[in-house]
């Protein structure tokens, strides 16, 4: 459970980060932060969170951390005491982020592959100007990289899923986050914001 994310808001209640526990921990501690009760949005400081935690029962699930003296309900969300601006982080181009944002997909049969059966295809091929930039890289698989080669999606007969374009996650997100989470994290952030593959 250490491992765990916490959504970080800032003081208008807009999400800013996701930030791991011990983190949002830190930041509750030193009261720089409070947690946002999971289904009535009250504020706790730290010290109500905990005697909040051993009452267990209008808090539901199962994340808790053990520390030597007690049980403490591991936060959801948190809204910062100060902090009230947005810093806006794009997503690095990468072949991870490539295929995080593609879901191991080929975006042109539509096939779910295994990581090495796909390769990163340039929609517009390097060789006749095309860059490495969000919008002109996408996973292929091997079959429909070779049947495309150095061809446009037009040229090749084979139009892609959809148009490629830099995804909207947040910074530090990870492709996985438990559903709980999600629930709990939704009156904050539109979930399409991290379901959808690529923007719009």
């Amino acid at each position: 459970m250490i491992d765990a994310q916490v959504l970080v808001l800032n003081k208008s209640w807009v999400a800013v980060n996701v930030a791991p526990l011990k983190r949002a921990l830190t930041l509750l501690f030193q009261d720089n932060a409070r947690v946002v009760h999971p289904t009535d949005y009250a504020l706790y400081d730290f010290k109500s969170w905990c005697e909040l935690s051993v009452l267990g029962d209008s808090l539901g699930g199962r994340r808790y951390i053990q520390t030597p003296s007690m049980r403490v309900r591991v936060p959801e969300v948190i809204v910062l005491s100060d902090f009230n601006g947005y810093v806006k982080q794009e997503v690095r181009l990468s072949r991870r982020n490539i295929f995080l944002r593609d879901h191991h997909v080929c975006q042109y049969c539509g096939v779910r592959h295994a990581k090495p059966e796909l390769t990163i295809d340039h929609v517009v091929p390097r060789s006749r100007g095309g860059r490495d930039t969000w919008e002109n890289l996408v996973l292929a698989c091997v079959s429909c990289n070779m049947k495309k080669r150095n061809l446009t999606p037009d040229e090749a007969h084979m139009p892609l899923l959809r148009r490629p374009a830099a995804p909207r996650w947040l910074p530090r997100f990870g492709a996985q986050i438990p559903r709980e989470d999600l629930m709990s994290w939704q009156r904050f952030v539109d979930l399409a914001y991290w379901n959808s593959d690529i923007g719009e």
